[in-house]
């Protein structure tokens, strides 16, 4: 198990190449090419830049460059991974150290990670790998890594905490009408000086008329009266990553803002009410949808409901009406409902959760109330 990190309790990684292994034959392989470096990381504890991680029957052997030298040997064997690590300085002498365990495998279907290896890598593989059949494989690793253990809930939701924090410390300073990008720069600093080792994702400020573009990046306008203001960021925790919107006004808000918000909000409660053990995602999307479509404005709700949080900020299941995943206890997900109108801006309201036995357990905290 990984040592805590921060006081945070230990992630049970030490059994997850077995859990890995147990589903190769289902997947048409008998040893499998780990190169996702979030993957990499889940499965070892490795965070160097630079990995490929060969999984097989009778072991793992990790396979790294000179700059890593004592990172992933103290990485893995921190982790409890039973995986042998290799440095080797260069790429011909990664391939031979790759190409020797494969060539002990006999003859292998050696699986490739589709989703994460580019045209010309699957070539240089099948170079690499002549005495094996590469095939594809399609979510190994993620599907592991959909229901997360406690070490892993602890780290994500001290991310939500110092998210949570960080807004409490910088939204009066709506007040003093700063840019979109001052506001910004503001909250990432905070969560910085509150423990984070990065930001999530880069932080949305969105206000007046920017507001009705979901993903508007901060910019120079300048936060004013009648202004709402989307605020959509998260922080980055021992890798683990939190995702949380809420919309703001500045001044008085018309009635049409007024009514956007509430509507809104109606829709995120009735997503979150919608999440728990055994509900398809969908079902989710359409609680949210259903409040926003009766109030008129289904076409102006121009993404899915949420995603997944964890080691990517986002990553399965996708909660949305094409998702056809069923929720699990201990899976991490977001609500996140808007609606988008020019002129008058847009209104997005994001919670992480925890599902549980029993449903459901917010883990940011940060107050809704719209009014600085």
């Amino acid at each position: 198990m990984t040592a805590p990190a921060t006081g945070h309790p230990p992630m049970d990684v030490a059994p997850r190449l077995d859990r890995l292994r147990a589903g190769l034959g289902a997947a048409g392989c008998e040893a499998l090419l780990v190169t996702h470096l979030t993957n990499v990381r889940y499965l070892t504890g490795f965070t160097g830049s630079a990995g490929l991680l060969l999984v097989h029957g009778d072991g793992a052997l990790l396979v790294t460059d000179g700059r890593y030298r004592d990172q992933a040997a103290d990485q893995v064997a921190t982790s409890g991974a039973p995986a042998e690590v290799e440095v080797r300085t260069t790429q011909d002498d990664q391939r031979a150290a790759l190409a020797a365990t494969v060539a002990e495998l006999g003859d292998v279907r050696l699986g490739l990670e589709a989703e994460h290896v580019a045209w010309a890598a699957q070539q240089r593989f099948a170079e690499w790998f002549a005495g094996a059949e590469v095939v594809p494989t399609s979510g190994l690793v993620e599907e592991l890594r959909l229901v997360k253990d406690a070490g892993e809930l602890a780290r994500i939701e001290a991310a939500c905490a110092i998210a949570d924090a960080a807004l409490a410390q910088v939204r009066h300073r709506l007040a003093a009408r700063p840019t979109e990008a001052e506001l910004g720069l503001e909250l990432d600093t905070a969560m910085r000086r509150l423990g984070a080792a990065d930001v999530s994702f880069e932080t949305i400020v969105a206000s007046g008329p920017n507001g009705a573009r979901p993903h508007a990046r901060p910019g120079p306008r300048t936060i004013d009266d009648g202004d709402l203001v989307v605020i959509d960021f998260g922080a980055l925790v021992d890798g683990y990553h939190s995702d949380m919107t809420r919309t703001l006004w500045v001044g008085e808000p018309t009635a049409r803002q007024r009514r956007m918000w509430d509507v809104v909000a109606e829709a995120q409660a009735a997503g979150v009410a919608a999440v728990g053990p055994g509900v398809p995602v969908g079902d989710v999307d359409a609680a949210c949808r259903q409040v926003i479509d009766d109030a008129g404005w289904g076409d102006a709700f121009l993404h899915a409901t949420g995603h997944g949080v964890g080691l990517d900020i986002h990553e399965a299941p996708r909660v949305g009406r094409a998702g056809d995943a069923t929720l699990a206890a201990g899976q991490v997900v977001t609500v996140e409902p808007g609606v988008y109108l020019p002129p008058d801006g847009g209104v997005r309201i994001e919670d992480t959760l925890v599902v549980t036995d029993e449903g459901a357990r917010a883990l940011t905290l940060a107050p809704k109330a719209p009014a600085v």
